[in-house]
């Protein structure tokens, strides 16, 4: 009943509460900071298209440059509606550069304390101290999950995680550099789950694909077999990607919907408005600290999945 009292208030608001979402979970050409005394204030970003030349310019002067934004809010020329070679440093590029050059500024400096100071005679501080668990609870995953090798694949486990981890909080900010929706974007996702998908098969031992096409299995079902194990190799970064997609996608509309909740209520006299309001910003906190943890849940799933990939696939033949 509550369900369904919600949703008619979302049908019957003015406020177009999934242009207001999908605005804020989708890939822009601008980064919109606030509204200040009516008038957007957004960081504008260099549109690149290629198409008869490179041709450089921001969305506000698109028009004049002959192109023109989809439905999908992507760039066309304006003549043709054909989409162009698009280069553009969008929001999502942005933020891909802004949180790895965080996250190296943050290894670098913890690298330096570590070189400064003999672990054998005190403990780490600051910085160091926040990134010595990290570092050694992806160190131990990938040596009870990969074996004697792990040392080979520990760097790349752990700069996925801390990469997703990183990301994720940084999408929780409702302010710059923070509010990108970056693993929840499904290009994002898939490129990470390549990446696991590569380092795996690249990497695996004889006795690995000899179980793929060759499996110890009755004679019957050796067509079958190498049909089924292929399938069930190119579904792993399916599921990587889906899982993390889905479930950070999930967490932005859910805070998303209470905060326009606010807004709706406004309309319906002070008594409903004033107590959705209240119902509306303790969920609201209670979610923003609830994706808090599947932010970091989420990064250690990826990782742990990704380390047990790799296991299976350097496993030797007994």
């Amino acid at each position: 009943m509550i369900l369904t009292f919600l949703i008619s208030l979302l049908l019957a608001a003015d406020i177009h509460v999934g242009e207001i979402i999908f605005e804020h979970i989708g890939d822009e050409y601008e980064w919109h900071i606030t509204q200040w005394k009516g008038k957007d204030i957004a960081i504008p970003l260099p549109c690149i298209v290629i198409e008869d030349g490179v041709h450089v310019f921001t969305l506000h002067h698109a028009r004049e440059n002959g192109y023109s934004l989809n439905e999908d809010g992507k760039l066309v020329n304006a003549a043709t509606g054909k989409r162009p070679l698009d280069l553009s440093i969008t929001k999502n590029v942005l933020s891909i550069m802004l949180s790895s050059l965080l996250l190296l500024v943050v290894v670098l400096l913890t690298a330096r304390w570590y070189r400064r100071h003999d672990v054998l005679k005190e403990s780490p501080t600051g910085l160091a101290a926040l990134m010595e668990p990290l570092v050694m609870m992806v160190h131990e995953m990938a040596r009870e999950n990969i074996g004697p090798d792990y040392r080979k694949f520990s760097p790349y486990l752990c700069m996925a995680f801390l990469w997703i981890l990183f990301n994720n909080f940084l999408g929780i900010l409702p302010f710059f550099p923070g509010g990108a929706n970056l693993t929840g974007n499904i290009a994002v996702t898939l490129v990470l789950a390549l990446f696991t998908f590569f380092t795996v098969n690249l990497n695996g031992t004889k006795h690995y694909y000899k179980e793929i096409f060759a499996p110890d299995v009755p004679g019957f079902l050796k067509p079958i077999m190498p049909l089924i194990e292929v399938f069930s190799a190119l579904m792993k970064p399916v599921s990587l990607t889906i899982r993390l997609f889905a479930n950070m996608l999930a967490g932005h509309i859910m805070i998303l919907s209470m905060v326009c909740m606010i807004f709706i209520m406004a309309k319906y006299g002070p008594a409903l408005f004033g107590g959705m309001t209240l119902v509306s910003v303790l969920l609201g906190a209670f979610l923003d600290a609830l994706e808090c943890l599947v932010a970091f849940i989420q990064a250690y799933v990826f990782t742990m999945l990704s380390s047990i990939y790799i296991g299976l696939a350097r496993q030797k033949e007994e």
